[in-house]
Order: C-alpha cells, then sequence, then structure tokens
C-alpha cells in the first residue's frame, strides 16, 4: 500500500519525531480531529507499520502517570517495519561501500572510517562542549542530532539523568552490519557532553529505539 504524502504518513513521522502518543496527542499536533487520526492510525496499523499498548514502550509517554481515572488511552508507536518506511535512511549504496572497504582494507578501516564520522560530528557541534552544564550540553546534542535526522527526544532519567532517545536512524543498514559505527558515535557524545555516556539500547540490535543515558550527578570541572 503507498502512503507517500498521505494524511497516513504525516501521522506516522509525527510517531518518528515524537516517539509514542495517544491519538489525541497526535491530533494536537497536527490540528486534526481526534476521528480523522484514528482512521489513520487503524490503516497503519493494519498493514503492520503501528502498534498500541496501554502504556509507550519508550519516551516521554512512558514515564506519563497522569493520564486520568477509567479506562487508558491507547498509546500507538511505529513498529520496526514502520520506522524503516517512514524513516531517512542513507542509500544501500553505503552499506554496499563499507562492506567494500571491510573485504578490502579490513575492520581497521572500517573502525577508522567509523571514527571519522564521530569527529565530523563533534567538529560540526563542537560548541556543545562549551556549555556551561551536563543538562545544557545533552539537550544541545538533541537538538545537533534532529538537525541531522536522528529524530531524538529527551526522557528524564534516574537521578537526575537525561535519556536521549533516537527513534530514527540515518545509518541504520550500515550500523546493524557494523557495530563500530555505533560505538564510536557513543565516545562522540562523551566528547561533546564532557562525561562517560552509556548505550542502553540500540536500534541496529533490533531495540524499538536508540537510548543513550547522560548522567547528571558528576561534578562539574572548575
Amino acid at each position: 500500500m503507498k502512503f507517500e504524502g498521505t494524511a497516513a504518513a504525516t501521522v506516522a513521522r509525527t510517531l518518528l519525531n515524537n516517539g509514542p502518543s495517544t491519538t489525541v496527542e497526535v491530533a494536537a499536533i497536527l490540528g486534526l480531529t481526534g476521528a480523522a487520526v484514528r482512521k489513520q492510525l487503524d490503516q497503519l496499523a493494519s498493514t503492520g507499520l503501528v502498534e498500541s499498548s496501554e502504556r509507550a514502550p519508550y519516551g516521554p509517554a512512558a514515564l506519563d502517570s497522569k493520564r486520568g481515572r477509567g479506562r487508558p488511552s491507547r498509546v500507538f508507536s511505529l513498529t520496526p517495519k514502520g520506522r524503516a518506511r517512514f524513516g531517512e535512511h542513507q542509500d544501500s549504496l553505503s552499506l554496499s561501500a563499507v562492506k567494500y572497504l571491510n573485504n578490502t582494507a579490513g575492520s581497521a578501516a572500517v573502525r577508522d572510517f567509523a571514527a571519522t564520522i564521530a569527529k565530523d560530528l563533534v567538529a560540526r557541534h563542537n560548541e556543545i562542549s562549551a556549555l556551561a552544564t551536563i543538562e545544557e550540553r545533552a539537550m544541545a546534542l538533541i537538538e545537533a542530532l534532529n538537525q541531522d535526522g536522528y529524530a531524538a527526544t529527551e526522557t528524564p532519567g534516574l537521578h537526575g539523568s537525561t535519556q536521549i532517545c533516537q527513534h530514527n536512524c540515518p545509518m541504520i543498514e550500515v550500523a546493524a552490519e557494523f557495530p563500530a559505527i555505533c560505538e564510536e558515535e557513543t565516545k562522540a557524545f562523551s566528547e561533546l557532553t564532557g562525561v562517560h555516556v552509556t548505550r542502553l539500547a540500540t536500534i541496529a540490535k533490533g531495540n524499538s529505539v536508540c537510548t543513550t543515558l547522560v548522567p547528571h550527578n558528576r561534578r562539574e570541572s572548575a
């Protein structure tokens, strides 16, 4: 079924950019009626692109315990198939190129390639590391990731930490086969935020979202 340019595609990309959401929340973002959004969600769900549950599997909605009494609203999120359909992905030529690099120059060359991508991220957003607090750096990193098409959001973590949730991975095909891509990206996050961050989950390993924990409870350098 073709969705490109349709209302269903707009609803799907809203879930991609904002994370798991209820019908009411999607309707508010798009300025549509709940009935109109529900129709598109039902269509997306019937083709396996969207799924629903009583609680969000990840993202800000997962922490929302104030949804009122009575029957809880269903929370909709994209399935892996849905992210593949509506997310931003580099052409498969990228995977072919990295495979060729691995076969002709070895895994060390792939690691160098991944490190180069990470260094480019740091160079393009090096102003982040100059911000005063870890929280400011984490939020600025989220903004930078959104500029690069990662559909990133922030979720409060334990002990005042921040969880960076990336709902889309433009390098998914390459990262799924070559973990060095994710590993070097994590190092770049640590460099930009000034603390050791921890990767909790990645889309490349079959999770719903890439989640990175940024701790705030470390003493700031003078």
